[in-house]
């Protein structure tokens, strides 16, 4: 069944479950135990991002599985034997919501049968966030202090926008990440711009088929030092060259980040890409823990388009120099 959830992260401590402390998951998987108790192992939620604590969400997707005894239990007659049957994804977000309450800072917005063979995390082809930055020329707004980073310095958009679009394509983002043993860096960073808002709010908008730890306000952080002028359009693309973290930019803070949204395939290539992309990341499952491990893939793939253009320039550079002068 797949989930589609939105959540204020200010009191949570990240996605993750983890002993003792408030997490999405953990508020989500509990409620689930007590809806299906006996029925069951509690179901266990799968999600497209796993965001840290304190970042936000209106578009996160996780799905559960469950068993025929828990899925009867959903669809059972309430109101009488006339009474129209439950629908067993409608009445699981309900329940889900009832114990939320209604002013709950996390709400399923919607559950539906998933299609044979999907995952919340490797059927999905992209994730898109937002990121907001009130600069020194937006007038301070209190109503969403935990949804907006108060930036002291005014900021040059159209620098930001510059070096932001510089920064697109395939490439190992290893200078913009927190490392983890045994996961690549290596993502498409499909779109990255940035706007600004009518309130003054400076809005950044990005989407890459994944992103690795930290990585979004890694890039945002990097923005805003140029848009402050503290760093040239160039550097961005140059520091990620560079393979290794850097102090030449602020990670920027988690409240400012926004997770919008994910996207799928058709239904019909749910199961394929799913198997693609744990082949791609070199995924084990071992007593349901999963351990990703570095792959060459993607190395292989910017080595090869590095020397396609290298091969491209040094054609062009021999063409010119066997070129005869024109003559007038």
């Amino acid at each position: 069944m797949r989930l589609d959830i939105s959540y204020d992260g200010t009191n949570f401590s990240g996605w993750g479950s983890q002993p003792d402390l408030r997490t999405v998951q953990g508020e989500l998987e509990n409620a689930l135990a007590v809806i299906l108790r006996k029925y069951g192992e509690p179901p266990v939620l799968t999600v497209a991002g796993r965001t840290d604590a304190g970042v936000h969400a209106r578009g996160q997707v996780a799905h559960v599985d469950l068993n025929p005894a828990q899925i009867a239990k959903l669809e059972k007659h309430r109101g009488g034997p006339n009474a129209p049957q439950n629908q067993a994804p409608a009445a699981l977000a309900r329940r889900l919501n009832g114990l939320a309450g209604l002013d709950s800072d996390v709400w399923v917005t919607d559950a539906s049968w998933a299609p044979a063979g999907f995952d919340a995390r490797f059927s999905a082809i992209w994730r898109r966030y937002e990121y907001r930055v009130a600069d020194a020329t937006a007038p301070r707004n209190p109503l969403v202090r935990n949804h907006t980073v108060w930036h002291h310095a005014k900021l040059d958009l159209a620098a930001m926008q510059l070096a932001a679009f510089s920064l697109v394509g395939l490439h190992d983002w290893a200078s913009y990440c927190k490392p983890r043993p045994g996961s690549t860096t290596i993502r498409e960073l499909q779109e990255f711009t940035w706007e600004r808002l009518d309130d003054g709010v400076l809005v950044a908008h990005i989407k890459a088929d994944a992103f690795c730890h930290s990585m979004v306000r890694a890039l945002v952080g990097a923005c805003v030092a140029v848009g402050e002028g503290k760093l040239g359009i160039e550097s961005l693309a140059i520091l990620r060259d560079q393979l290794e973290r850097t102090s030449d930019f602020k990670v920027m803070p988690a409240k400012g980040l926004i997770f919008t949204e994910v996207g799928y395939p058709e239904d019909h290539e749910m199961e394929e890409r799913a198997e693609l992309t744990r082949r791609r990341r070199g995924v084990v499952v071992w007593d349901d823990r999963i351990t990703a491990m570095r792959h060459a893939e993607g190395q292989a793939i910017i080595a090869a388009r590095e020397k396609e253009a290298a091969e491209f320039a040094r054609g062009a550079s021999e063409a010119l120099l066997t070129q005869p002068p024109t003559v007038d």
